[in-house]
């Protein structure tokens, strides 16, 4: 059997060129993510070691009741085995280039403190040029940032630390291989003292103590020793398990997950047409078939050879996938890597056991599951059908199908309707939506064609009129082609139409958090200084100024109340934002709270109630100061300054706020906006701050889900392209099976450009029909998500109508070579027998 098997895959290798071709970018997709994740991770392992050659052991802290401080430093040098003991600060720092840009990454630029040993050399930052730090006013940088920055030892830079831009002197240039870098961020050293100055998160306290294990001593004996004498609260962790949790990060697990899941999509698109590919062959070949059958083979072998063709198929496919999978892996390094950075190439395990065992899985279980159900139908097929001469009656639509479909579109729409915020709900029902579509994809191919008949043959003649009777003729075929086209474009038209309606939503919040003429924030990952709202209050051409922190407070019942805190006179006297005060007076804004009239309706608060409370710390919980204020006014106004408002000084202490500015706002002079803004941008130097009116602020927003979408896109193509293979094959096959017949129209007066015309006209009705389900399956499931995730609801009517009109054009272009091919054959030839 498996003879007759080889020699069948290699008889018909051009018919399965295309569903082994899907395959095989399906495959290319797993693995390559798979090597791509590999990788990351080992990269991210040996990052870690890299990085701190010096750790052996690490003391953190898990929550606020213990802190790794400076007195546990000192007491766990003094263990028996401890070489050196380090406390470790880390911050963000961000290096500014001569022409006034951020160096690198934002995301990744840190501020470490730099601590020589004995021999003054930190090993940690070892020094290529000059030396370390010695004081506030000096900073080493690492090589990269420094070559590409343009700096040379003795320069003098600027950094931004804290929302403030400080000017220091390079005093050395240092070398390290660390996850900053590698995300295309900077390092810059300063001296321990000004390190903790800036990093440490509280007084004498570290982010951890690292210890190096003396000669003799091994990590764990180490770690046992250190856990007996920490007190509870600080973790102790090896060297080994550092370098674990590195490779185990949770963003990188994620980004396999998205990665893994739409090349799951492909494979799954893939599906339809390796499906529909060994359906038409069944029926090619059921003569064949009959003939084993009459000769004596029984159903099992039948189904076994079959199955085995498939499953041939698939290891090719598999094979030729995974190579191609390590140009995805690097494809994907280049897609996803730092925009900038040092040379940090993803290099994927080529035979690691994981992504090639799981290619051959794929493809060979993808290609053998599909074509199981034609090879029950093979299988089935009786030997006296050996005896007829023509093909087999194309099975139409049965009732069971189309009940089974009516019943799980209608349950997937119903879902949708109420799946509110609940991702996993949402993600049933518009499964169970697709599904009820594709099955019910025969009875709308009957209705549609039969709809269409009288204007597509207005307008085409016979050629649409043979066109639609052969779409009509086997309609799950024409669904089993649709049905990959309603998944991708249902695909993309969720995700059109979901960030399209967050988009609206972010740009209508954007706008509405500008409440005057200008807003100041901070970029991603950057401050803004305590002091900027005092600065930009002394410029030209502006009116007003002030700061914006928000401050969490854990009530009684349990529940939280966010507030803004703000400058009170400000506030009061309406040169920031006018407020309308519904009762109570903004002026005692100073020793009270002021809330907002929606808060006060949904707690029954009054002028003259009393608020009660304790402050948020960073992990959620209420042990901070308490808060006990009486409510002084209740008053409307924007969202920026909402729910609730306090003074600045509820929040700050010690000289040191104890929460950030989140903005400031700026009130121009009346027809000065633009002029303010330039002002601004010039005094303040600093380019981790923005500057916006409510125009830029919308852009900004749209900006953002535009790269989303660019991403998305991108990733969601290549489902497209499998689902317009699908639609070129089964036209190929087509060709094949109806060799005869095309001879037979030719013999009788159709023209060579008839043919190709008629493939054109029915390659574009099954691809539309597809695309009209799938944009229906699409705008739904895109709709729910939106209204579930509270936004305004916004649907691209124009882009939904250009994927409808894109699908005509990959029916016009699936079509192009099999029309070539059967108004090539000659006519004598397919009167006497089938094409191929």
């Amino acid at each position: 059997m498996f003879r007759i098997v080889l020699r069948s895959v290699f008889r018909d290798r051009h018919r399965f060129a295309l569903p082994a071709f899907a395959v095989l970018i399906g495959v290319a997709c797993v693995s390559g993510s798979l090597l791509y994740t590999g990788s990351l991770a080992r990269d991210a392992e040996r990052l870690q070691r890299a990085s701190r050659p010096d750790v052996s052991v690490e003391v953190r802290a898990t929550g606020e009741r213990a802190a790794a401080d400076e007195a546990l430093r000192r007491r766990l040098a003094k263990l028996p085995g401890v070489a050196v003991a380090r406390g470790t600060l880390r911050g963000w720092a961000f290096l500014v280039a001569p022409d006034g840009t951020l160096v690198g990454e934002p995301s990744a630029d840190i501020g470490v403190d730099h601590l020589p040993g004995a021999r003054g050399a930190d090993p940690r930052y070892p020094m290529t040029v000059g030396r370390g730090p010695h004081g506030p006013d000096e900073v080493a940088v690492d090589r990269w940032a420094a070559d590409l920055a343009g700096y040379r030892v003795g320069d003098r830079v600027r950094v931004v630390v804290g929302g403030e831009v400080r000017t220091a002197r390079l005093t050395g240039v240092f070398t390290v291989d660390d996850p900053a870098t590698a995300a295309g961020g900077t390092v810059t050293a300063f001296d321990a003292a000004t390190a903790r100055a800036l990093f440490a998160p509280g007084p004498g306290r570290y982010e951890s103590v690292t210890l190096t294990a003396a000669g003799g001593t091994s990590e764990a004996a180490l770690a046992e020793r250190v856990a007996a004498v920490v007190p509870r609260g600080l973790d102790v962790a090896t060297r080994a398990e550092l370098d674990a949790e590195a490779a185990q990060s949770p963003d990188r697990k994620k980004l396999g997950t998205i990665l893994l899941l739409f090349a799951g999509i492909v494979l799954f698109v893939s599906v339809f047409l390796v499906g529909n590919t060994f359906s038409m062959l069944s029926a090619l070949r059921a003569r064949e078939h009959a003939l084993l059958r009459a000769v004596g083979a029984g159903r099992g072998r039948v189904l076994a050879q079959v199955l085995l063709e498939a499953a041939l198929v698939g290891a090719g496919a598999a094979v030729v996938g995974h190579v191609l999978g390590v140009g995805v892996a690097m494809l994907l390094g280049t897609l996803f890597g730092p925009a900038a950075g040092p040379a940090n190439a993803v290099r994927p395990d080529v035979l690691a056991p994981l992504p090639l065992v799981t290619a051959l899985c794929l493809g060979v279980g993808c290609t053998a599951v599909s074509a199981f159900l034609p090879a029950r139908r093979a299988a089935a097929t009786a030997p006296v059908a050996a005896l007829r001469s023509g093909l087999p009656v194309a099975a139409s639509a049965s009732r069971r199908r189309s009940w089974a479909g009516g019943v799980c579109a209608v349950l997937g729409a119903s879902a949708l309707a109420t799946a509110g915020e609940d991702l996993g709900v949402l993600c049933l029902a518009t499964s169970a939506l697709l599904a009820g579509l594709v099955l019910l994809t025969p009875l709308f191919a009957w209705g549609v064609t039969r709809v269409l008949r009288v204007p597509v043959r207005r307008l085409t003649g016979v050629r649409g009129t043979l066109a639609l009777a052969n779409a009509r003729r086997d309609p799950q075929r024409t669904a089993a082609t649709s049905g990959a086209l309603t998944v991708c474009v249902a695909l993309v038209g969720a995700v059109t139409v979901a960030v399209s309606s967050l988009s609206a939503t972010a740009e209508q919040e954007a706008m509405t958090a500008v409440p005057g003429d200008l807003r100041i924030t901070a970029v991603d990952f950057g401050e803004i200084g305590d002091g900027t709202a005092a600065r930009v209050a002394r410029l030209p051409h502006v009116a007003a100024a002030g700061s914006v922190r928000e401050a969490g407070f854990g009530l009684p019942d349990g529940s939280h109340l966010w507030t803004a805190a703000v400058d009170p006179h400000a506030v009061n006297e309406g040169r920031l934002v006018g407020l309308r005060v519904r009762s109570g007076d903004l002026s005692g804004l100073s020793r009270g709270i002021a809330v907002t009239t929606d808060l006060a309706e949904e707690r029954g608060w009054r002028v003259g109630d009393r608020v009660t409370g304790r402050r948020l710390s960073d992990p959620g919980t209420a042990d901070g100061p308490p808060l006990d204020r009486e409510i002084v006014a209740v008053y409307d106004g924007p969202e920026a300054l909402g729910p609730a408002l306090l003074p600045e000084r509820a929040v700050t202490g010690g000289g040191r706020p104890a929460a950030g500015v989140n903005a400031v706002l700026v009130r121009a002079e009346p027809g000065r906006t633009d002029a303010a803004k330039a002002e601004i941008h010039r005094a303040l130097r600093n380019p981790m701050l923005l500057v916006e009116d409510r125009a830029d602020a919308a852009r900004a927003a749209r900006q953002g889900f535009g790269s989303l979408l660019s991403v998305l896109y991108a990733l969601l193509s290549v489902t497209v392209v499998v689902a317009a293979l699908g639609v070129a094959n089964t036209m190929s096959m087509a060709v094949l099976e109806r060799g005869r017949e095309i001879g037979l129209l030719r013999a009788v007066g159709l023209r060579r450009a008839d043919v190709r015309s008629m493939l054109r006209v029915e390659a574009v009705v099954v691809s539309v029909l597809g695309a009209g389900l799938g944009v229906l399956a699409g705008t739904a499931a895109g709709r729910a998500a939106a209204a579930g995730a509270g936004a305004v609801v916004g649907v691209p009517w124009v882009f939904l109508l250009a994927v409808f009109t894109g699908a005509g054009v990959i029916g016009v272009l699936a079509a192009l070579g099999p029309g070539v091919r059967a108004a090539r054959v000659p006519v004598t030839r397919a009167v006497g027998g089938e094409v191929g």
